[in-house]
């Protein structure tokens, strides 16, 4: 009776599966934060401030940011801006999914694509913070804080499921 040992088998993706993937975790973490700040606007008394706040800031044509506080809720502005928050969400679902299949693929990546994750939010708070400080004052950064790692929470999970080949096993 002979035995034979085969290679452990590795998942691979095909390049429609791994961006529907992060399609997926894209919209998924867009809708955390959407929803996480609809509670948030609610509780304080002013449902749908912050879209339409970060909705004025992106599209408003020339309109000052300091009067953010008084910005009036804009039906147009709150439409406008969830969808480019979609399509950025899906596209950064999209890149994260892509890097995590890189890393299934050579193992010895995986830290990088990690520390590159970290930079990536480094920098785009403080890029937020010097650029569009009065957006971030309007909207209070904790709330910020909270609302990126919801998201990185979500898109995380989503994507943990569906790339089992990266768990390690005790």
């Amino acid at each position: 009776m002979t035995t034979t040992v085969s290679a452990p088998a590795t998942r691979t993706y095909d390049s429609t599966r791994v961006y529907q993937d992060g399609i997926t975790a894209g919209v998924l973490a867009a809708v955390a934060v959407a929803l996480w700040f609809l509670v948030f606007d609610s509780v304080r008394g002013r449902p749908l401030y912050t879209p339409t706040v970060l909705g004025t800031a992106l599209f408003g044509r020339g309109a000052s940011l300091a009067p953010l506080e008084a910005t009036p809720v804009s039906g147009a502005m709150v439409l406008m801006f969830t969808w480019v928050h979609g399509l950025v969400f899906a596209v950064l679902g999209g890149i994260a999914a892509r890097l995590l299949a890189v890393a299934e693929r050579f193992p010895h990546v995986g830290f990088g694509i990690l520390l590159l994750f970290v930079i990536f939010e480094a920098c785009f708070t403080v890029a937020v913070y010097l650029i569009a400080a009065p957006v971030l004052h309007a909207l209070t950064w904790p709330a910020v804080l909270v609302a990126n790692l919801l998201a990185a929470a979500v898109m995380g999970a989503y994507l943990w499921r569906r790339h089992p080949a990266l768990h390690v096993e005790p």
